[in-house]
């Protein structure tokens, strides 16, 4: 943009600036914006104001360039002289800082000042997993419940769909044959009427589920002691207990959940000393399939080179074997939490 081409001494302008008004100037700075090529987010302005605008700029027609230069003269002064702004009210404040402050201090604000989320609720809709918009939509009308599937990503439409009651299923299905007619307005508030739903729950101290967490901390314990505190927990709660032991991940998992071509990768991300130590520990059943799984990986020249480091390293004491197979453990789950690797999924632990 180059507003020095259309400054007074270049315009030579014949006729003197007219006189318009605020609205008229708003619509004058966009309409000039935008012909330079720059993005104008319209859309985060209330509707009014949009309403508002758009009927300006269709009905300025033409603005003559004496009076395009005063507009663009005056917007530029108002910024140079604008040390610093701040968000309009306490719903602009949460928006800015969103991520910035817990969501347990955002929600309380919100509660006690009544202030709701701004933007587009469905773009917070659409992050949610099937499982929580099943939860969201169980006590809503057929015909919510329709709206929401027509919105969301398509895969995961059809995963609640295949996650509800047979009749409920069939009446959303037919239901979604009927939203032609559904006003942006109605979808809006429908998105507004879900999310108050998830503003009006509790924040959890935990994000994650409480099966996730006892894996995580069994994954790390010795065997001997994980396997008395699964025991345990059979007999306390059995169905619970399965789970945890979905969440459970040690070295004798390797083989059934690490992808063949992700091996390498994998050792690629353990200390050989440590991946040496693993390997000659592995002797039991369970863990030598592992170890077997990994030499059957790699090349022939690293197995050999590994299968003689090996059988150099000799017995390794329970607590050293250990630790070195939680590091490849480790290894393992950290390239598969920063998606270089991908875990198939487990029946049991």
């Amino acid at each position: 943009m180059q507003l020095g081409q259309i400054t007074p001494a270049n315009a030579q302008a014949r006729l003197p600036a007219r006189t318009v008004t605020s609205a008229e100037k708003a619509a004058i700075v966009v309409r000039f914006f935008m012909n330079e090529g720059a993005h104008v987010p319209i859309d985060t302005l209330p509707e009014g104001l949009q309403a508002e605008l758009t009927h300006q700029m269709g009905s300025l027609r033409r603005i003559d360039r004496a009076t395009l230069v005063s507009v663009i003269e005056e917007f530029a002064t108002e910024l140079e002289e604008t040390g610093l702004t701040f968000p309009k009210g306490v719903a602009g404040a949460l928006n800015e800082l969103d991520g910035k402050i817990s969501p347990g201090a955002a929600a309380r604000i919100r509660k006690r000042t009544g202030v709701r989320a701004i933007g587009d609720p469905w773009e917070q809709l659409f992050e949610l997993e099937a499982e929580k918009l099943l939860s969201l939509i169980e006590d809503e009308s057929i015909e919510v419940a329709a709206v929401l599937l027509s919105k969301i990503d398509v895969k995961k439409a059809a995963t609640m769909l295949g996650q509800m009651p047979g009749e409920r299923a069939r009446r959303i299905t037919y239901a979604v044959s009927l939203t032609n007619s559904v006003t942006p307005d109605a979808v809006d508030r429908i998105g507004r009427s879900l999310i108050s739903q998830l503003d009006d729950e509790p924040i959890l101290a935990f994000t994650n589920k409480p099966e996730e967490r006892l894996g995580a901390i069994l994954n790390s314990s010795r065997s001997m002691t994980r396997d008395e505190l699964l025991d345990g927990l059979d007999e306390a709660d059995q169905s619970f207990a399965a789970e945890v032991r979905k969440a459970i991940f040690t070295f004798k998992h390797i083989a059934e959940r690490v992808d063949e071509r992700d091996v390498p990768a994998v050792l690629k991300s353990v200390d050989n000393d440590m991946l040496v130590t693993a390997l000659a520990s592995a002797t039991a059943p369970t863990t030598k399939a592992s170890a077997d799984f990994i030499f059957a990986n790699i090349s022939s020249r690293m197995a050999e080179q590994l299968r003689e480091a090996v059988q150099e390293r000799g017995q390794v004491g329970d607590e050293d074997g250990e630790i070195a197979m939680a590091e490849v453990v480790t290894a393992v789950r950290d390239l598969a939490q920063t998606g270089e690797i991908l875990l198939k999924e487990s029946e049991t632990a």
